[in-house]
């Protein structure tokens, strides 16, 4: 007895491999509850997913967490084997959903989505009947891992796992990556000012995971091939996990990510509708249509208004979204973003001629021509000029 109570007493152990875990691991189930706590009030499935995500990636947290606090040594009987199972299957499908929900319109989780699941579903009903089999075998209530454990999961269906899970986070990741990218350019067609913020979080979100994943790839490979990890040595990507999910939960709740999945991206752009008499006929109705678009931006300056998009535009000058789109990008070689920041440039440029940098800052003539953040201004200026503001400045005064 005295033996058994010496022993217990090793758990739990605070130091520097368990103390960042815990505190992580506690923190990422706090932003975990807020993000419930929202998705309750507001409905907001994109909450959803990641308050799910981060609790996965808590959960696996914590058994390492208790690892380090010496749990595994002190009860050494633990079935916690039973329920390691490989999460990627899982975070995968929940990226591509986060992301999904986020750039869909009214994205709503549907009865399909759930296939999405399948693998790890699967997965978690298969350890539990391997538990419940090795339950009923006489003298596991001594041992760690029962016969199934050992002669069926680690022998065969581990090494088939790792594989697994390392096929699913990989195209998961890819077409998630897709989706971000093809979302991106469609925003460039349709708004004058990108959702830079926004935009920006769902790049880190994706680089986060991509990181782990690649992280986590090389260690595997390392660990199988080149020399074998302890468990301190794979303590660095746990730490990695954490400060991650950390990262994501903070960004993930104070960053509005509902304005992008509002967004209505409901139209293809098409020909102008015109006579089909002749090719000539045509190019002098696509000339006109170009002349009086450009004629609109001089006289209305309606790239003025920061929040100006493809729908208000086409309003101003009678013509459908599509017809709209058609012009800009084969009358003018732009997508709809740049054609807008284009007027704006020279917009500035023709203020800082006439000295009204001598007044306002360089940012505050911007804003004047319709700019609606530093960041925006500086790379599509550079972009369209090859000069930063300053740069331009200096090179007009000598």
């Amino acid at each position: 007895m005295d033996t058994i109570k010496i022993t217990q007493a090793m758990f739990p152990q605070f130091n520097v491999y368990s103390t960042p875990l815990l505190i992580l691991v506690i923190q990422g189930l706090i932003l975990m509850v807020l993000l419930l706590k929202r998705y309750f009030e507001k409905k907001n499935t994109s909450d959803a997913i990641l308050a799910v995500l981060l609790l996965i990636v808590s959960y696996t947290q914590t058994c390492y967490t208790i690892g380090f606090m010496g749990w595994y040594d002190t009860f050494r009987n633990t079935k916690i084997n039973y329920f390691l199972i490989p999460t990627g299957t899982a975070i995968a499908p929940l990226i591509y959903l986060y992301v999904k929900s986020i750039t869909k319109s009214n994205f709503n989780f549907l009865r399909k989505h759930w296939w999405h699941f399948a693998i790890p579903i699967t997965l978690v009903l298969y350890r539990l009947t391997i538990y419940t089999y090795d339950y009923s075998q006489s003298g596991f209530q001594e041992t760690q891992n029962g016969v199934l454990k050992i002669d069926l999961d680690e022998a065969i269906i581990q090494p088939i796992l790792n594989v697994v899970d390392f096929s699913v986070m990989l195209l998961y990741l890819a077409f998630t990556i897709q989706l971000y990218i093809h979302y991106k350019q469609k925003i460039k067609q349709y708004f004058s000012n990108v959702f830079k913020l926004e935009l920006n979080w769902i790049r880190n979100f994706l680089i986060v995971f991509t990181f782990l994943f690649l992280y986590s790839s090389i260690q595997s490979v390392v660990g199988s091939f080149i020399i074998d990890l302890g468990y301190n040595e794979r303590w660095w990507l746990n730490l990695a996990m954490a400060i991650c999910a950390i990262y994501i939960g903070v960004k993930g709740y104070f960053t509005d990510t509902t304005k992008l999945n509002k967004l209505d991206f409901s139209f293809s752009p098409k020909q102008i509708s015109i006579p089909e008499h002749t090719k000539e006929a045509k190019k002098e109705i696509s000339e006109i249509a170009i002349e009086a678009i450009a004629a609109l931006m001089e006289r209305e300056k309606p790239y003025l208004n920061p929040d100006l998009n493809l729908s208000e535009l086409a309003k101003q000058a009678n013509l459908t979204r599509g017809q709209l789109s058609e012009i800009v990008n084969s009358g003018f070689n732009m997508n709809f973003n740049d054609f807008v920041n284009s007027y704006r440039v020279n917009a500035f440029k023709s203020m800082l001629k006439e000295g009204k940098h001598e007044q306002l800052s360089l940012l505050g003539v911007a804003f004047e021509c319709g700019f609606n953040s530093k960041a925006t201004f500086n790379r599509v200026f550079k972009k369209l000029t090859s000069f930063s503001p300053t740069q331009y400045l200096q090179s007009q005064s000598n």
